[in-house]
């Protein structure tokens, strides 16, 4: 009975969701790479670069000496690392010692940036790159406006402290090499998950639109979320080259949080074509008679280009 198939049974159909979701997901990341070429994308990204950079640089004009000094006066008191510093310096390994505090220091505060970052792009730039989406592939989808821009700063402020709790928790098993390259940007991940799925919606769905989405999309938002938070890391390795590179710590702040703020850019907008085309094919369910649902295309057609975008 076990090799008996037949043709009304669901495991024959759990390969086409999957290969669906698949294709929107490559055809969404496409789309979102050719429009970060996209001058309006480029200009827009400046400004939460220009806050970014203030926030940041006014903090550690602040607060970077003595930062470091509270770094250094807590790790003498470290027993067991006074011991090995000590190893390093009867081995030549002496300038260790004076780049080991800004280099913890900076470890701390790249989670915090990476946040703000995010943050900033939530509430400056995803609003704008959805209406770009929109006008240009959407068209005719109707705004039902589920969420004020209140809501989805609240929304996101929220997790954005379970995040950096979330970040405190796992400090201690930074200092595990492989952990530190997973726990953080899976953090990320999931909080862009959140903030971005919630954002993007915010305007053309409804309520319950917007959270019956969220559901039955959970596992590919998730996905942009984390392959996201991944790529928001990858700015950290400028810190991770060579610890000369404090040398150069203000040059590489700018570079830094200008490739957050446009990994982000890029995120809100794979979020933007991915839900968006969901939410019309969610729409075109509802209005179609019974039975007719099989038969829609997995993907909508796109009035825009994937590859090719006009300097509007």
């Amino acid at each position: 009975m076990s090799g008996c198939t037949c043709a009304g049974q669901a495991p024959a159909a759990l390969p086409i969701p999957y290969a669906a979701h698949m294709k929107e997901l490559v055809d969404a990341f496409w789309r979102a790479t050719a429009y970060c070429l996209h001058p309006r994308v480029i200009l827009w990204s400046l400004l939460p670069l220009a806050l970014a950079l203030v926030l940041v640089l006014s903090l550690g004009w602040f607060y970077w000496e003595s930062s470091v000094a509270g770094v250094r006066d807590m790790l003498e008191q470290w027993s067991l690392l006074v011991s090995l510093l000590q190893w390093l310096d009867a081995m030549g390994g002496g300038g260790f010692r004076t780049v080991l505090a800004p280099l913890i220091v900076v470890a701390l505060a790249v989670p915090l940036i990476v946040v703000a970052a995010l943050l900033l792009v939530a509430w400056l730039m995803t609003p704008a790159l959805v209406r770009l989406v929109a006008t240009r592939r959407f068209g005719t989808l109707q705004r039902k406006r589920g969420a004020s821009w209140f809501a989805a700063a609240a929304w996101s402020t929220g997790y954005m402290l379970v995040a950096l709790l979330l970040l405190v928790l796992s400090l201690p098993l930074w200092f595990i090499p492989p952990l530190v390259l997973i726990l953080p940007p899976l953090i990320w991940g999931w909080l862009t998950y959140k903030v971005m799925s919630f954002d993007v919606l915010a305007e053309h769905a409804s309520a319950d639109e917007r959270r019956q989405l969220m559901h039955e999309q959970h596992w590919p938002l998730l996905a942009i979320g984390v392959v996201s938070g991944y790529l928001g890391a990858a700015p950290s390795l400028l810190w991770a080259v060579n610890a000369a590179t404090l040398v150069f710590a203000p040059l590489l702040v700018v570079v830094s949080i200008w490739l957050y703020t446009l990994v982000f850019a890029f995120a809100a907008l794979w979020f933007a074509h991915f839900a968006l085309a969901a939410l019309q094919r969610l729409r075109l369910r509802r209005i179609d008679p019974p039975g007719t649902s099989a038969l829609l295309p997995t993907s909508t057609p796109s009035t825009d280009s994937a590859t090719a975008l006009p300097p509007s």
